[in-house]
């Protein structure tokens, strides 16, 4: 019996500047990004006489140019610009493109104030509590100095925010081109991740929480230091397993797919596989430095160590949670994890 797969109805991508239909009414962007994962896709949805605008990209020069040349082609308003979440490739624009279209922006409550709390750098959501946190649970000097120089990184990618929005609430209608899109609010990624379902054309726009080939980013902040934000994740796609298998799933990154049975299952197993390999690692105490290496067995720029982290104690803040490790404060005010007896 074959190994079933995802099914890839789209050999290739659409090149800077292109738009390509995907579905009746629905086009798609690929943007730049300057990091290992260099591309963010971006959607346009017929409504009307004009355009809805899913997602904005990271203030790149490149970005600005391809969406100057994308508008000038639309030749038609833009009618609301919808953000699924606050990070930087899906917020960063937003406001740029809102002054110039006109367009007010639409988003969740959760992430139009994260989005604010990074930004303005508020406490447990600044450089300076994310180094602490990470130093808590054992980041060596180098690491925590390379990240305290960066700065804040967030701004660069989001330079000014939105002042104003429409609040998305989960269970919500958006009526866009004549057909209805419900809201599907997801957690663990991002505060109050966005996702768009039409059943009309069978189409789900997943943003960041259902990716083709990587699983998203999810993370601890330091200002909610032992939640639990991998357990809200799996809870989250796995309510996704109720629309039609036959949807076509459109993921910020990767090409479009269907088989969102398939891939849920693909994630938590990744996720219950890295689960099992940090019980296994710590029959001895183990800090979220010191298992880096076992969930991410690979050199690390900076950037990466930042998700690193905050996935590595993810993973073990879950498995205190569930009650399979314990974490203690050590004489050097560094947090381990043990197996439970």
């Amino acid at each position: 019996m074959s190994t079933p797969t995802l099914e890839y109805p789209f050999d290739s991508v659409p090149e800077a500047g292109e738009t390509r239909e995907v579905a009746p009414g629905v086009s798609w962007i690929r943007m730049p990004l300057p990091f290992a994962l260099d591309h963010i896709n971006l959607w346009l949805i017929e409504d009307g006489e004009g355009v809805a605008i899913v997602d904005t990209g990271y203030a790149l020069d490149a970005t600005r140019d391809a969406w100057e040349t994308i508008l000038a082609r639309l030749g038609k308003p833009v009618t609301q610009i919808i953000v699924t979440h606050c990070h930087p490739d899906h917020l960063g624009l937003a406001k740029w493109l809102s002054d110039k279209t006109g367009a007010g922006v639409v988003m969740s409550q959760g992430e139009y104030l994260g989005g604010y709390a990074l930004w303005h750098q508020l406490t447990g959501y600044d450089v300076t509590s994310m180094v602490a946190h990470f130093r808590h649970h054992g980041l060596d000097d180098d690491r925590a100095a390379a990240l305290s120089g960066r700065g804040n990184a967030y701004a660069r990618g989001v330079p000014s925010l939105p002042t104003t929005y429409e609040r998305l609430i989960d269970g919500d209608v958006l009526t866009i081109g004549g057909r209805h899109w419900k809201v599907i609010v997801g957690y663990g990624h991002a505060p109050e991740h966005v996702s768009l379902y039409c059943e009309a054309i069978g189409v789900l726009i997943s943003g960041d929480m259902l990716l083709p080939r990587i699983s998203t980013n999810v993370s601890v902040f330091a200002a909610t230091p032992h939640d639990d934000p991998l357990g809200r994740f799996l809870d989250s796609i796995s309510a996704f397993k109720q629309l039609p298998d036959t949807s076509l799933v459109l993921p910020s990154h990767g090409r479009p797919f269907r088989g969102i049975a398939l891939r849920v299952d693909q994630l938590v197993q990744h996720h219950d596989d890295r689960c099992a390999e940090l019980l296994a690692a710590c029959t001895d105490p183990r800090s979220a430095e010191e298992i880096l290496a076992t969930l991410f067995p690979r050199e690390l720029d900076t950037h990466q160590v930042m998700f690193a982290m905050g996935e590595a104690i993810a993973h073990l803040n879950h498995l205190e949670h569930k009650g399979e490790l314990v974490g203690r404060v050590g004489d050097d005010g560094v947090v381990r994890f043990v197996k439970s007896i």
